[in-house]
């Protein structure tokens, strides 16, 4: 198995391997559900501290090939744009290791470890209802709008993959689930459709074009008219796709 030792951690080489070799029975499961089935994320205590180690689902054939000879591991994406970002100021996990492990020219194994971090809320926990939370949303807005215009598109900024600290109104705010990024200038379109996978909630979206119309001096008619658009392709396309695959279950007799 090749690891790679990130800069920002002296946890050594061994106990990299200990944990990784010992997976399966150390440790305790991050989360469970459908996506628990893919990827399987574990926090595991040693020298005192905390990590996230997340194990990839093993490729399918061809990409177990690609991820050798043409592309670079979610592992190492993970590890890489993870580095990135905190080059750029932006809050994640501190990266510590990523590692994979192959056989006959195929990666049948990757992980990715980062230091556990303790957090308050998600997108996913907002709700208007309660006081603070408008404010905590705009935040969450502007630190969009950070990441914009750091050139980083997050292709999966979706309601569970920013980790929220709430600090008495300091809010801090950390990516995870990174190994979808783009690092490149964003256009106007291209910044509105990365609020696309957030929420289908009318309310939260006009708070969160009113704040960003602020920040990029265009009008908030115009802000909300573009990002309400790619909100409602996105979610109509998914509740589509979710129609289809129950249709096809339903067809094979599967629940």
């Amino acid at each position: 198995m090749k690891i790679f030792i990130s800069k920002y951690h002296k946890l050594s080489k061994k106990n990299i391997e200990e944990i990784l070799l010992n997976f399966n029975s150390i440790g305790q499961s991050f989360f469970a559900g459908k996506k628990h089935r893919r990827n399987h994320i574990k926090v595991v205590e040693k020298e005192g501290m905390k990590f996230n180690i997340k194990s990839f689902k093993q490729p399918n054939y061809i990409n177990r090939y690609v991820y050798v000879l043409f592309r670079e591991s979610k592992a190492e994406r993970s590890f890489k744009f993870a580095e990135k970002l905190i080059k750029k100021g932006i809050g994640t996990p501190k990266p510590i290791a990523f590692a994979e492990e192959t056989s006959k020219g195929a990666l049948t194994k990757s992980f990715y470890i980062s230091e556990h971090l303790d957090y308050d809320l998600t997108f996913r926990d907002l709700d208007l209802s309660i006081p603070g939370h408008e404010d905590i949303l705009r935040a969450f807005t502007r630190f969009t709008f950070k990441l914009h215009e750091n050139n980083i598109e997050f292709l999966d900024h979706s309601p569970g993959n920013t980790l929220i600290q709430l600090n008495n109104g300091d809010y801090q705010f950390y990516l995870v689930d990174l190994n979808r990024m783009n690092f490149k200038p964003l256009n106007f379109p291209e910044r509105m459709k990365n609020f696309a996978r957030l929420t289908p909630d009318r309310e939260k979206v006009e708070i969160m074009a009113e704040e960003y119309a602020e920040l990029i001096e265009k009008s908030e008619a115009e802000v909300f008219k573009k990002m309400w658009y790619f909100v409602n392709a996105f979610f109509i396309n998914r509740g589509k796709k979710r129609k289809l695959k129950q249709k096809f279950k339903s067809l094979i007799g599967k629940k």
